[in-house]
């Protein structure tokens, strides 16, 4: 039976000690309710640190109690919660994930600890993973796991989530251990990220910091299609719609009534953290009291603020700010039987805040930088009579969803305070209007929602990356083609050039063969079987100086020049280069604007070359460079060839489909192989009978029907042909 094992930095239990005993209680995260329905079923494990250091004689025991709970511990020293947890997790990429970098200190110590505590976890789901189980990682305390666990067990489907935002590349980049996270991360087949700026940055970081490409969504890690979504996360909205009519909730609903009677209600929740924006809030809703005098003694701010590492300096620093501002307020505005900010420091249990989410008026949630921000869908979560505001703040995942409620800048008090005032004056019917619709979006897109979700496109991943494997050219397949080459009396064999046999050169000019290359290109031609063709979109002139003394046909530019081996060049009949005048002004224009781009022109085509431009600004252009090109090209025979950072214009006479037809004419062969690497290489593929060998290097996406992965594979595969 194949199990899902979910991993993450927590159990979803609290352990609390008391003389020696240790107490298990559930935890009430959004995590362990979404999660509790998978690791509670059969076979299934989660694996994570219990929450506090156990010493060692208790370990066996807490183990035992915990697998009856299908549950597996990771036991940390206090050393290592120091400095993997507080230390890399929280001092690292924390602040620069949330883009508070200044608040980050890269200490080698903290990375050495992370390093050493992912292996951990690593060996204990080594102890409990076998061939067919899936792996669901989650969180930025466990970057390096997906790719630590790879190594070990490389068929295992793994899934990675990242509940908070990841950063834009500017700030990714400044962390010094950055490859090493993002190839920890590329070891999952699926990355979750809770927006689409999330996955976007993900993969942006990726293409720019690692030799690896990446087409849309899916990049490629070895031959490994390795995908990032987005999946927004939901709540529990059942259990919150329900918790409106328990009892204790009730009673303290009474309660709130009671001492609130006349005044209006603006609630917020956090925890305590620098990401949360509690200090602009504060300053919002001390404006709104300015601006709006009329509101005193009519609104109350009821904050609750959840402790949070307040031994830490920052934090502790940011607990005295937000006392003193409090304070501040309460002392300028506060009448005889008025306090403006209810402040408490404290957690409470679920019943008070589901009776909070169901009395307030307004839900106010600022945060500076959040993941999700999971307060804002529990409380319209609760508000079943579909009234209330909610504000939210648009650096929140849950604001790409939400978008009825009244979504303000964090940074912009003034909003603030404004958008509290539309919200305290919205009628009854624009209330009902907007919550409506977050209600059913919070519905719809719920935890469980979520859940099923990632673990079905997990599974598709897995199928893609099976059937791509079926048409890399493995052992077996290279066996077969042997063969058939082994048999045949008479053989063609099409080879490209350029990131077929070579690999590409940022200087054009330095990609001329190398000794090994001439050998084996000799060795192919003097079989008297063979009838080798190098079919190029290089210049004639370069091809003859290259390979003229070897005994091959040479077909170039695409097959406007083909000569057979003894013979002269000839020239495709009927073509005319009159069209250059007019493209190559816009080329030019091009090459101006966009630094390391150059023109290379041939007898019938012109190539915009980009390979030496930066990441990013070479795409961008070669996009505008096609769409302007297309406007111009589209009625004077001319065609657009995209390929590896080029493009190239050419008649569209000129094509390597039609030079191949045109060269097998009149004869007859048993075996036909055809190996390229772009786009122009496809029409070779399209052009040639179903039973052609033909391989594309570098890419899945193709017609032919093999694929081998860089130039060193297409030779190591010639070789074995030769041998």
């Amino acid at each position: 039976m194949s199990k899902t094992i979910i991993v993450s930095n927590r159990l979803p239990v609290k352990i609390t000690e008391k003389d020696g005993e240790y107490v298990l209680n559930p935890s009430e995260g959004g995590l362990a309710t979404g999660l509790g329905s998978i690791y509670r079923q059969g076979y299934n494990i989660w694996v994570g640190w219990p929450g506090i250091d156990v010493i060692e004689e208790a370990q066996p025991q807490i183990r035992d109690q915990l697998s009856e709970l299908n549950l597996r511990p990771v036991y940390l020293t206090q050393e290592e919660i120091n400095n993997y947890y507080e230390g890399f997790s929280n001092e690292v990429l924390w602040p620069v994930f949330h883009y508070m970098s200044v608040y980050a200190r890269y200490e080698q110590v903290y990375w050495d600890f992370y390093y050493q505590v992912n292996c951990k976890f690593r060996d204990i789901v080594l102890q409990v993973a076998e061939p067919g189980d899936v792996i669901w990682i989650h969180d930025y305390q466990l970057l390096l796991l997906p790719g630590m666990i790879r190594a070990e067990l490389p068929d295992v489907a793994i899934g990675y989530f990242q509940h908070i935002p990841f950063p834009s590349f500017e700030l990714f980049r400044l962390i010094p251990w950055r490859c090493e996270l993002l190839e920890g991360m590329l070891g999952a087949d699926l990355l979750g990220f809770h927006t689409f700026d999330d996955s976007h940055h993900f993969l942006n970081a990726v293409t720019r910091l690692l030799p690896v490409n990446a087409s849309a969504n899916v990049v490629m890690v070895n031959d490994r299609a390795v995908i990032a979504e987005t999946f927004p996360m939901g709540i529990d909205n059942e259990k919150f719609e329900q918790l409106s009519d328990d009892s204790e909730v009730l009673r303290q609903m009474e309660s709130l009534k009671e001492n609130f009677q006349h005044t209006r209600m603006v609630l917020s929740i956090d925890r305590l953290d620098y990401s949360k924006g509690i200090i602009q809030r504060l300053q919002a809703f001390e404006l709104f009291l300015q601006l709006y005098p009329e509101y005193v003694e009519k609104v109350i701010l009821y904050m609750i603020v959840v402790p949070s590492r307040d031994t830490v300096p920052q934090y502790k620093e940011l607990k005295e700010a937000i006392d003193m501002l409090a304070g501040g307020i309460n002392a300028r505005f506060r009448t005889i039987n008025w306090h403006p900010i209810n402040y408490f420091y404290r957690s409470f249990p679920v019943e008070v805040l589901a009776a909070l989410y169901n009395f307030a008026d307004v839900g106010l949630v600022t945060p500076m930088r959040d993941g999700m921000n999971l307060v804002s869908k529990e409380y319209v979560a609760s508000r079943k009579n579909n009234d209330g505001v909610l504000i939210l703040s648009e650096m929140a995942g849950a604001s790409r969803e939400l978008i009825d409620a009244v979504i303000v800048n964090p940074n912009n008090i003034g909003a603030i305070a404004r958008g509290l005032h539309q919200a305290l004056n919205m009628s009854e019917r624009e209330q009902q209007r907007r919550m409506k619709q977050m209600r059913q979006v919070v519905a719809k897109f719920n935890i469980s929602h979520w859940v099923k979700l990632f673990m079905a496109r997990l599974q598709e991943v897995k199928q893609l990356q099976q059937s791509m494997l079926a048409r890399r050219m493995n052992m077996n397949m290279q066996a077969a083609v042997m063969n058939d080459y082994k048999s045949a009396g008479r053989r063609a064999i099409f080879l490209d050039y350029d990131g077929t046999l070579v690999g590409f050169q940022s200087n054009i000019d330095m990609a001329s063969p190398d000794p090994d290359l001439y050998q084996l290109l000799k060795t192919l031609a003097d079989d008297p079987a063979n009838q080798v063709v190098m079919i190029s979109g290089r210049k004639h002139e370069t091809l003859e100086e290259w390979l003229g003394h070897l005994p091959l046909d040479l077909i170039a530019e695409h097959g406007a020049w083909t000569k057979k081996y003894g013979e002269d060049w000839q020239m495709l009949p009927g073509l005319t280069a009159q069209w250059k005048q007019d493209i190559l002004p816009i080329l030019d224009t091009y090459m101006d604007r966009t630094p390391g781009s150059f023109i290379e022109e041939k007898s019938y085509s012109l190539v915009w070359h980009y390979r030496k431009v930066e990441t990013g600004l070479g795409e961008l252009r070669a996009n505008e460079l096609m769409n302007t090109l297309r406007y111009f090209t589209s009625d004077i025979g001319l065609q657009l060839l995209p390929g590896d950072k080029v493009i190239e214009i050419k008649n569209v006479e000129i094509n390597k489909g039609k030079a191949t037809l045109s060269w097998l004419q009149e004869r007859k062969f048993d075996f036909t192989l055809a190996i390229g690497d772009d786009h122009t290489d496809e029409d070779i593929f399209k052009a040639l009978p179903p039973n052609a060998v033909t391989i594309k290097v570098g890419s899945q996406v193709s017609a032919a029907r093999y694929y081998l992965r860089n130039h060193q594979e297409v030779r190591a595969f010639l070789r074995t042909l030769v041998s």
